[in-house]
């Protein structure tokens, strides 16, 4: 027999669901997490300079790759470039980190990092689109839309899914969308920290008169939907007011971190020039997961695509990594002190990573093939490597992780079957991984 939200699924958008949007539903599995904290680094970290120590680099710096590169234009890139950065090995496992991430070296027994990443995509249009939805070329619901759509959110008074975004990004809202899933599952855009959401306090000041008006429309529109055939787009729009109004007594507290102590701020690093921005984002997103939002994502995304380092590596990857180094140490930090991050899944990383090989003399190119994201918390097995590159960084060799696969994984540590979770739409079943995806069972704890 189909499973609850498969059946709901089928009916597009069932009475219930439509005026519920955000009401708790039980998991199809046994979840290991109930929150998720995605760190999106758009524009590609470079895997070989951060988190995947490649010595073949070093020995072989200025010489031609030794074997044939994919025949697209973006790997047109010139002989190996070795890392300016020196890796140290870290916590009980001895895992090698960069220099340029002492914060991330200090928590990495708490990490699972993944050396073999693939993607399909060597733009970032595309490959963002697939990061962040499952799909390369057509708009499609985003994982945090997905998550919210099978699960709700514990707090009816919040979002379910908030991005945080203090500058554009150059996919814009595609990346957080919920495209034919019912509106209520995108992301809600949070651009500046100072003033969160637009229009969120009462002018009137009067909670009652709120109410008053609230209650008036929804006789109103009881009244236009009592004589007509369902109508789930007019139950969407009731549920978005309410939810409106319920956010002006709650949300206002909730995105205010400056309720956090003095300790507290300055461990994420609010009050230091370099790392206040991505902090304030890391500490806004704690406060959230911890008062029940089911999705946050946090854009670093000071400039359009900050870690695109097409020239200018050596000056502009310890900046970022300056900036968001200490804030996702803190954040780990205070998680696990708060007893969250059990429950709690942390997904850091961008939409691919860099080539091994040179791009002018101080840059590297796009890199799908072989790349580096890190998982922590929620059911992750801590203190690991998961898979491998070759011995350049160029391609995955070794226990391979496509996207489709890491969001297998995601949807099943929040209980829920990436092949059952679906949505049906123009006559065909949908789903975040599509027709792919395999569960990473070995860096499940």
């Amino acid at each position: 027999m189909a499973d609850l939200l498969t059946r709901e699924s089928r009916a597009e958008s069932g009475p219930d669901r439509s005026a519920s949007p955000y009401a708790v539903r039980p998991p199809q599995l046994s979840a290991r997490a109930k929150r998720v904290i995605f760190l999106y680094m758009p524009g590609g970290p470079s895997h070989v300079d951060l988190l995947d120590p490649k010595p073949r680099l070093a020995k072989d710096d200025g010489q031609p790759l030794p074997f044939e590169k994919p025949k697209l234009e973006r790997t047109k890139t010139g002989n190996l470039l070795a890392s300016p950065w020196k890796f140290s090995k870290h916590g009980e496992a001895g895992i090698e980190v960069s220099e340029l991430l002492p914060g991330l070296a200090s928590r990495i027994d708490d990490v699972c990092v993944i050396r073999s990443m693939v993607a399909d995509n060597i733009n970032h249009t595309g490959a963002a689109l697939q990061m962040c939805t499952g799909e390369q070329a057509f708009s499609r619901p985003s994982m945090g839309s997905w998550l919210t759509y099978g699960l709700g959110t514990e707090n009816q008074n919040l979002p379910g899914f908030v991005v945080v975004s203090p500058a554009a990004v150059f996919q814009g809202s595609q990346l957080w969308a919920s495209s034919f899933l019912p509106s209520a599952y995108q992301g809600t855009l949070v651009r500046d920290l100072k003033n969160p959401i637009a229009n969120l306090i009462d002018p009137t000041g009067s909670t009652d008169h709120q109410q008053s008006k609230l209650d008036t429309l929804r006789r109103l529109n009881q009244i236009h939907q009592r004589d007509r055939e369902l109508n789930n787009q007019l139950e969407a729009r009731i549920a978005s007011f309410e939810l409106a109004f319920r956010m002006q007594r709650e949300a206002p507290e909730a995105f205010d971190i400056s309720h956090e102590s003095e300790a507290t701020q300055k461990l994420y690093g609010t009050d230091y020039p370099e790392t206040a921005l991505f902090g304030k984002q890391c500490l806004l997103a704690r406060r959230l997961i911890e008062r029940g939002v089911r999705f946050v994502q946090l854009f670093d995304a000071p400039m359009n695509n900050a870690w695109d380092q097409h020239s200018g590596l050596r000056e502009q990857h310890p900046k970022r990594c300056l900036a968001v180094d200490q804030p996702i140490a803190a954040l780990l930090t205070d998680l696990k002190s708060r007893g969250l991050l059990d429950d709690t899944l942390v997904l850091w990383g961008g939409e691919f990573g860099r080539s091994p090989t040179a791009q002018g003399t101080n840059g590297r190119e796009h890199h799908p093939f072989g790349f580096t994201m890190w998982m922590a918390g929620g059911g992750i097995r801590g203190g690991m490597v998961h898979g491998a590159t070759d011995e350049f960084g160029w391609h995955a060799i070794q226990d391979k992780v496509h996207i489709h696969d890491l969001h297998a994984t995601i949807l099943h540590l929040m209980g829920l079957d990436h092949e059952r979770l679906t949505y049906r739409y123009g006559g065909r079943d949908y789903r975040l991984t599509d027709v792919h995806g395999h569960v990473v069972k070995e860096i499940i704890s």
